[in-house]
C-alpha cells in the first residue's frame, strides 16, 4: 500500500553516501526530529534526474531551508558509491545521498516500479515528500515518464 499524507515513514535500513565511505543508518533514527524534504530518482546519471531533478533542489536549497526545511536528501535504488560520485560530479553539497539498493525503502512506501524493460529493474519511482519528524507532510508522486510534481519549485509552491 502506498504510503500518503499524515503517514509515519517505515523504519528502514538506507545507505548513506559519506566522504569516508557508505554508513548505514535507519530511516526512523534519519528522519527524527527534523524537517526533511526527500527526493527519489529512479536512478543517478539518468537523464532527467541529471539535468533536472538534482539541479534544481541544488539550485533552491537555500529557499527550502528558508521555509524550515532541516534538510535536504535524495534517494534512489543505487549503492552508495553510485550516488556520492553522482553527489560528487554535480556538486550537490547541499543534499544528502540516501542509499536504497534493494529498494527496501521503495517497497515499504509502496512507490517501488519495475524499469526491467529498460534493463534496470526494480527502482523508485520519481517522486517528492517532505517529512517532518518521521511523519509525511507532503507527497507529490509523478506520473510514469513525468517530471513536475517532484520538483523542487512545486515543492516550494505548496510550503
Amino acid at each position: 500500500m502506498r504510503i500518503s499524507v499524515g503517514d509515519t515513514l517505515p523504519d528502514v535500513k538506507l545507505v548513506k553516501a559519506t566522504p569516508d565511505g557508505p554508513e548505514q543508518v535507519q530511516s526512523k533514527d534519519y528522519f527524527a526530529g527534523r524537517k526533511v524534504a526527500l527526493f527519489a530518482v529512479p536512478g543517478a546519471f539518468t537523464p532527467t534526474c541529471s539535468a533536472k531533478h538534482l539541479p534544481g533542489y541544488i539550485d533552491k536549497a537555500s529557499d527550502l531551508k528558508s521555509k524550515g526545511v532541516d534538510e535536504i536528501a535524495c534517494t534512489a535504488v543505487n549503492d552508495a558509491f553510485v550516488l556520492g560520485a553522482w553527489k560528487n560530479e554535480n556538486g550537490a553539497d547541499a543534499v544528502t545521498m540516501l542509499a536504497d539498493g534493494n529498494a527496501e525503502f521503495a517497497k515499504a512506501i509502496g512507490l517501488d516500479a519495475d524499469f526491467s524493460g529498460f534493463g534496470m529493474g526494480t527502482r523508485a519511482q520519481r517522486y517528492s515528500m517532505v517529512v517532518n519528524d518521521g511523519v509525511v507532510e507532503q507527497l507529490n508522486v509523478e506520473q510514469p515518464g513525468d517530471f513536475k510534481v517532484s520538483s523542487a519549485e512545486h515543492m516550494l509552491e505548496q510550503m
